[in-house]
């Protein structure tokens, strides 16, 4: 046989079975999951939507979340940074050097904890506008300062030192507060600190 007619035979037979021979298929696939491949494989427009809006919603709600904790966090430990200072500066240095170890130890988480409560128990709306005085007391005044409300400017709690003689054992430091809600007449307990038998220097010196 000549060549161009074999060629011409080979051109015809594949033109004739062009889209017959079909892959074979496993006998033991089910339509449902060849479905489930297909549809995997070429997702729709629509699910591709659905599964961006649901990621952007997880992430704003995430967003929103990690604001709300970090802004509460920021302003509780800017509000406890303030009253450490101003505690430190009521203080003074002479009796600072002495007792600023124990007062950090013993005095400190407990002001920490009261601070705490007080800003939980005023509420998400409220907290915010808490702030601490910044004029302790000199001399042998008790003030160590106020917590009071920025929106009417008054006090919400008081925290004092006050300094006590007692026979047989000397000087001691007496930490406590005072709350707006029996008139600051409750005294409401912090903690001791024992200073010496001899008289203490005067606050702030």
């Amino acid at each position: 046989m000549k060549l161009w007619m074999r060629k011409t035979i080979v051109i015809l037979i594949a033109i004739m079975t062009l889209g017959m021979y079909v892959p074979p298929v496993s006998p033991n696939a089910e339509p449902s999951e060849n479905k489930d491949i297909s549809s995997a494989s070429n997702p729709t427009d629509k699910d591709e939507f659905t599964k961006v809006a649901e990621i952007e919603d997880h992430e704003s709600a995430f967003d929103d979340l990690m604001f709300d904790s970090g802004d509460e966090y920021d302003y509780l430990d800017s509000l406890l940074m303030k009253a450490q200072e101003q505690t430190i500066t009521k203080l003074g240095p002479k009796i600072a050097s002495q007792i600023e170890d124990e007062f950090t130890v013993n005095i400190f988480p407990v002001m920490e904890e009261i601070l705490t409560t007080m800003i939980e128990d005023a509420g998400k709306d409220a907290a915010p506008y808490f702030a601490i005085t910044e004029s302790p007391s000199s001399g042998i005044g008790e003030r160590i300062f106020n917590v009071y409300d920025e929106r009417n400017k008054k006090d919400v709690a008081k925290f004092h030192v006050r300094r006590e003689n007692r026979p047989l054992e000397g000087y001691w430091f007496n930490f406590h507060y005072h709350l707006y809600e029996d008139n600051f007449e409750k005294h409401y307990e912090i903690g001791d600190i024992y200073w010496d038998k001899n008289t203490p220097p005067k606050w702030m010196s």
